[in-house]
């Protein structure tokens, strides 16, 4: 009876209804948790579909900058998101044992292969599964294996240096020389995976177009990531994970279709290691990462499945190409436009070259113990990675149910928390009153407490538990390619003055950054 009477009126009303409906909707979300007590953009309050148009504008960092300036510490992205700027939340908000997880913003990255997704370490929320993952793979990352790894870099800084001489420094053409450094960054986590570059630097070309999908998948990631249940209608919805698990969809991710063909190569040699769990260091041969992750799935069977060592590999491609690239951009992009710091650098390493500090080698290659003796270039690497990090966006977190205080505020359970390194980065309290100039000798002028507060800051990989894993072979590649390059090679802006874009989807990538090379001689 009541329904009777309710549907013509709903017909008759439905427009204002529907009104009704939005408006209501919109007051919960600016009321949501009590988080209307914080400032920030006037729409960001109401909807997530505010940052979503922000991140798609590709200068969201700018846009967290610029809050953070006008509102202070806690700025409010969304209806339920909230930035933090202070670096005292780092500990709160990404330390051990807060009962913090990552938001459904990384499931949205995470990969598919047969209809099933690939929880890698960067991508799952579990942070049980994260536990027992890294400690099965954390002897791969670890310090002491760098060792094994420097000549598998070495033998792609080779490459890399023999053929930036002979395709643009003999013949002078210009260098798009981000493209150019991501090049030889994916090549570097070939070497690093499978033993086997991709072949980026020696064809010079994007091999099978995954740079060009990786730079698709950010775009989208970056967007659909601010409002995650759209990843479940665009990409990862039932019809069609269930037709790629039934064989009709073919579709596969290009960098796991790579790491698949690389493994089938190598599979009689990876079965011996899963069944004896023996990795002969000793004999010469350089132990790459696929033959650690295989080892770590004879050590934890039960863990470490075949679906998990191929995760492994796959988000190497992922998170350690990109980034990397990013960050040596920056850095010669600095050096390019700060003709002093380029100056005292090379004067730095002309000398550590004359009083043995580095040894000669062919393509006068350093080595990362002899970069970590450098510390001016130090200086300069720093100050690179606070100016341009990598990651633009903040690193989300969600708080656990009982809520959780941060900097003497009590936030409710389930609200998204982060940082983002860009706003961290520039602290006046921290790095000084200059923050938005490149400065190297901020590092080394700097009181031994100033420099601890300043370490404690930079966000460029992360913090806490989730810290990113890969941070130490990523500092491998940095630490070694630029004292290498500059040794071979002066670089230039290929139009005198000529300025870099930048564009944020999830990493801040650089584009127009053309150069030219000329050669330099060693003495």
């Amino acid at each position: 009876m009541l329904a009777k009477e309710l549907i013509p009126l709903v017909r008759t009303y439905w427009p204002a209804l529907l009104l009704v409906g939005i408006i209501a909707y919109l007051l919960r979300n600016k009321y949501y948790h009590g988080l209307n007590k914080y400032p920030g953009h006037p729409l960001a309050a109401y909807t997530d579909w505010w940052r979503y148009f922000d991140v798609l504008g590709r200068r969201a960092e700018h846009t967290h900058i610029q809050l953070h300036r006008q509102h202070g510490d806690v700025v409010r992205l969304g209806p339920n998101v909230l930035s933090f700027a202070d670096p005292r939340s780092i500990k709160t908000i990404y330390g051990l044992n807060k009962g913090m997880q990552k938001s459904d913003f990384y499931i949205v990255q995470q990969a598919t292969t047969k209809g099933e997704r690939l929880e890698s370490l960067f991508s799952t929320k579990d942070e049980n599964f994260h536990a027992k993952y890294r400690r099965c793979v954390n002897n791969a990352f670890s310090m002491s294996s760098l060792v094994n790894y420097e000549p598998l870099v070495d033998s792609t800084m080779d490459a890399f240096i023999e053929q930036t001489r002979r395709r643009y420094c003999d013949t002078g053409a210009r260098c798009n020389f981000s493209r150019w450094l991501q090049f030889f960054a994916f090549d570097v986590i070939g070497e690093l995976t499978w033993s086997k570059r991709l072949g980026f630097v020696e064809r010079d070309e994007d091999v099978d177009g995954i740079v060009a999908f990786v730079g698709k998948f950010l775009d989208y990631a970056s967007a659909v990531g601010q409002v995650p249940p759209l990843d479940l209608l665009f990409e990862k919805n039932l019809i069609k994970l269930k037709l790629q698990k039934w064989g009709i969809s073919k579709a596969i991710f290009p960098v796991t279709k790579f790491a698949l063909a690389r493994s089938a190569e190598r599979a009689s040699e990876m079965e011996k290691i899963k069944q004896d769990g023996s990795l002969n260091e000793s004999s010469g041969k350089s132990v790459d990462l696929l033959m650690k992750f295989t080892q770590a799935a004879h050590d934890h069977p039960e863990f470490m499945t075949d679906k998990q060592v191929l995760a492994s590999c796959t988000s190497m491609i992922f998170a350690g190409s990109e980034t990397t690239a990013i960050s040596l951009s920056s850095i010669f992009y600095h050096l390019i436009k700060h003709p002093r710091v380029y100056t005292k650098l090379m004067a730095e390493l002309e000398e550590a070259s004359a009083n043995g500090t580095i040894a000669p080698r062919p393509n006068n290659k350093v080595t990362w113990l002899e970069s970590l003796k450098l510390p001016y270039l130090d200086a300069v690497i720093q100050e690179s990675f606070r100016l341009h990090p990598a990651p633009g966006l903040i690193m989300e977190r969600v708080v656990p149910p009982q809520g959780l205080n941060i900097l003497g505020d009590h936030i409710p359970g389930g609200t998204i928390v982060g940082c983002n390194a860009w706003v961290l980065h520039r602290r006046p309290e921290v790095f000084g009153i200059d923050v938005d100039a490149f400065r190297p000798e901020r590092w080394i002028d700097a009181r031994p407490d100033q420099l601890q507060a300043m370490k404690a800051t930079m966000f460029q990989f992360g913090a806490g538990a989730r810290t990113c894993i890969g941070k130490n072979i990523s500092l491998l590649e940095i630490y070694k390619l630029v004292p290498t390059f500059l040794r071979n090679f002066e670089v230039e802006m290929a139009v005198v003055g000529g300025e870099w874009r930048t564009k944020n989807a999830w990493f801040v990538k650089q584009e127009g950054f053309e150069t030219r090379f000329r050669p330099r001689s060693v003495a």
